[in-house]
């Protein structure tokens, strides 16, 4: 599951998309003088390549991954959509510029491509707002709103693939104190830099959510007992060698405490929860700084 973005992130992608939406309203009013006038509507209207060119074509070829990410059939049917439409606004400027009189086929295909496309593109606006509501606007993670969806299709897989799948709670050691002591502005800092360190060293399937405060909820896929172990330890090692830069000439260590438990095949979350939830204060309790393991 891809990382949502963060609420600055959204409103700048929002706001792309509504600009080159607008920016193909504009490119059919050249169409309409072309159809009036028979002056030339442009080389991005005319070239073979014309969904390539205009401004639209440009902006999604570029960010094509991340609509891909939120739906890749309907991201493949805006691409085909929209070529659809510029091949038969091609044909019927180029009919009009010769004096002839255009196609009944080819402004019907246009119409009806044009509306599929805005509806896809209003679908997608719409996707990624939802989406944005349930990711945390600090860090940028999911929030747990998700965790329950992700966590059945993880526990799925590793049913399927006879794998393990663990559920971590991470929390910052001695937070409070650092709130305390340096303000809740650097506190926000610790969270940020925190859920960076984490999601670079998890691997890309392996989702990363914001639990609530100082808790993270992580879910670990792997093959064996020890490749938990050996995954937690290396977390452990990333933040700990990982300072947080507060000031110019200061930084912050920080450490964190793990608590792993391993999902039964027909567990249900709030079980697993739970068992990781206790396995993580048993690790507080027995001085931080550690992994601790749920009895099954």
């Amino acid at each position: 599951m891809p990382d949502l973005p963060t609420e600055t992130e959204t409103e700048t992608f929002i706001a792309e998309l509504d600009a080159a939406v607008e920016a193909h309203m504009n490119w059919t009013r050249r169409i309409l003088r072309c159809a009036v006038l028979r002056s030339t509507p442009g080389e991005d209207v005319l070239d073979p390549m014309a969904h390539t060119l205009c401004h639209f074509g440009a902006w999604f070829v570029e960010n094509r991954a991340q609509f891909a990410a939120l739906d890749a059939p309907a991201a493949h049917r805006v691409e085909a959509v929209h070529q659809t439409m510029h091949d038969a606004i091609r044909a019927l400027c180029t009919q009009v510029m010769t004096g002839a009189t255009g196609h009944l086929v080819d402004l019907d295909c246009f119409e009806r491509s044009q509306t599929e496309l805005i509806g896809l593109l209003a679908s997608f606006k719409t996707l990624i707002l939802s989406r944005a509501v349930r990711s945390d606007p600090l860090t940028g993670l999911p929030l747990r709103y998700s965790i329950e969806n992700d966590y059945a299709l993880y526990q799925k897989e590793a049913r399927r693939n006879r794998s393990l799948l663990y559920v971590v709670m991470i929390d910052v050691d001695h937070f409070k104190p650092i709130n305390d002591t340096y303000g809740h502005h650097v506190g926000d800092l610790v969270l940020r830099h925190l859920a960076s360190t984490l999601k670079q060293s998890l691997r890309i399937d392996e989702p990363l959510y914001r639990y609530g405060g100082e808790e993270f909820l992580w879910l670990l896929k792997c093959k064996s007992p020890e490749e938990a172990i050996q995954s937690a330890r290396r977390v452990l090692a990333t933040v700990g060698t990982t300072p947080v830069p507060i000031a110019d000439d200061e930084v912050l260590r920080l450490t964190i405490t793990l608590g792993l438990a391993l999902a039964g095949e027909m567990e249900d979350l709030s079980s697993v929860v739970k068992r990781a939830d206790q396995a993580l204060y048993q690790g507080k309790d027995s001085g931080r700084d550690r992994y601790v393991i749920a009895s099954p």
